[in-house]
């Protein structure tokens, strides 16, 4: 039974009680037919027993941050009878509901319903269970279905699109030592050369090296042997100024891990073991999720990393560097031959300076800015450097 309903229960009795003291007929019909249609009410919803069913489309399932999924709904009602006044509401665990209002759905007849859901925050979020309601034409009495299938929506971290690559070639598991560097002992040299190949792009033409070689040379990112890395996301939330600037730094960690998957081999750190970057779905889904914790001993994290490293490239991302980044670092730093700091802060303080010493390049991003300008630029100028320009 609805509010509704039991509010006209109340005013019938009333009349009723009204028609005891003051014996006026009027009084005792117009109670009756309430309690009347209260009870023709139960008898549509309750006796006649309808059966609703919602089914339900998710598409897509993973999406980005400000990104749009969209939910199909389908009611079928899946008996002969007519059903009066059906609603469907479809929820979605903390980011709120739909509700549809379908009215009358007859005998084995369908309807269906869609609605969007605006992808605001990282997270993974539950969509349905879905609820049928079945009133009568008045609203005193409603039947309800919860259908029990439920979907997973994954809210991946806003991608930006970096450019340039920290290649450095990391160890071939074949051989018992490390192949050669792809960078010279400084990092600062971003790529190969190779010879020309028909549909290269001219502009990745080397000129110095192709009129001492008398044949045009190319450079170019891939190395013969698979490029390494390793992204090592500090989780500690004293870390970070607030919430804003670690939601900055997942947004940072995830544009790296997908801008390097596809050119390196690698790992990812985010708290618990390493994760290839070669299963990106499970890279990104650990994303969606990871949260800061109150403690943790990145040192001791970093010691256990540095046996089983295989070399390359370290990119760090954190909040406002301290000793313990800077002792990551250089525990690493001994594995990993070119390294890069992603630091998520307004005020990135006096150990930025003793972490840029190290030969470790920095990028850095305040409140409201945006981590491609400042990587690009940071690489750029790398790149250019390692070229003899400037």
């Amino acid at each position: 039974m609805t509010a509704r309903g039991g509010q006209v229960i109340g005013a019938g009795l009333g009349l009723l009680l009204a028609w005891v003291v003051l014996g006026e007929v009027e009084l005792l019909a117009a109670g009756s037919a309430m309690l009347v249609a209260v009870v023709v009410a139960l008898a549509l919803t309750r006796l006649a027993r309808p059966r609703i069913e919602a089914t339900r489309w998710l598409a897509p399932s993973t999406v980005h941050e400000g990104d749009r999924a969209s939910v199909n709904l389908v009611v079928a009602n899946q008996r002969r009878t007519l059903a009066f006044s059906v609603s469907v509401e479809d929820g979605v665990s903390g980011l709120g509901s739909a509700r549809f209002q379908i009215g009358t759905l007859p005998g084995n007849g369908t309807a269906t319903a869609a609605y969007h859901i605006a992808c605001r925050s990282r997270g993974i979020y539950t969509v349905g269970p879905a609820t049928v309601t079945v009133s009568d034409p008045f609203g005193l009495a409603a039947n309800n279905r919860t259908s029990p299938i439920t979907d997973r929506l994954i809210v991946y971290p806003a991608i930006e699109a970096l450019s340039g690559f920290p290649a450095v070639r990391g160890r071939d598991p074949a051989m018992s030592a490390s192949r050669p560097e792809f960078s010279r002992r400084g990092g600062e040299d971003f790529y190969t050369l190779r010879s020309y190949q028909e549909g290269d792009d001219l502009r990745r033409v080397h000129w110095a090296s192709s009129a001492k070689l008398d044949e045009l040379m190319i450079r170019q990112m891939e190395t013969p042997w698979q490029s390494r890395a390793l992204i090592f996301f500090d989780i500690r939330r004293r870390s970070y100024q607030n919430a804003d600037a670690f939601e900055r730094a997942v947004r940072g960690t995830a544009s790296v891990a997908m801008h390097l998957g596809g050119n390196f081999a690698g790992d990812l750190w985010l708290g618990s073991g390493l994760i290839d970057l070669a299963t990106p779905g499970v890279a990104f889904e650990e994303l969606a999720s990871v949260q800061p914790v109150q403690a943790i001993d990145l040192r001791a994290v970093a010691t256990r990393i540095r046996h089983q490293s295989r070399g390359g490239a370290l990119i760090m991302i954190t909040g406002t560097p301290d000793d313990e980044t800077l002792s990551v670092i250089r525990l690493l730093g001994q594995q990993y031959r070119v390294g890069i700091l992603l630091a998520a802060t307004d005020q990135p303080g006096a150990v930025l300076n003793r972490i840029q010493q190290l030969s470790i390049k920095t990028v850095v991003t305040g409140t409201g800015q945006r981590w491609a300008p400042a990587w690009n630029q940071s690489l750029a100028r790398s790149t250019t450097r390692a070229m003899g320009v400037g």
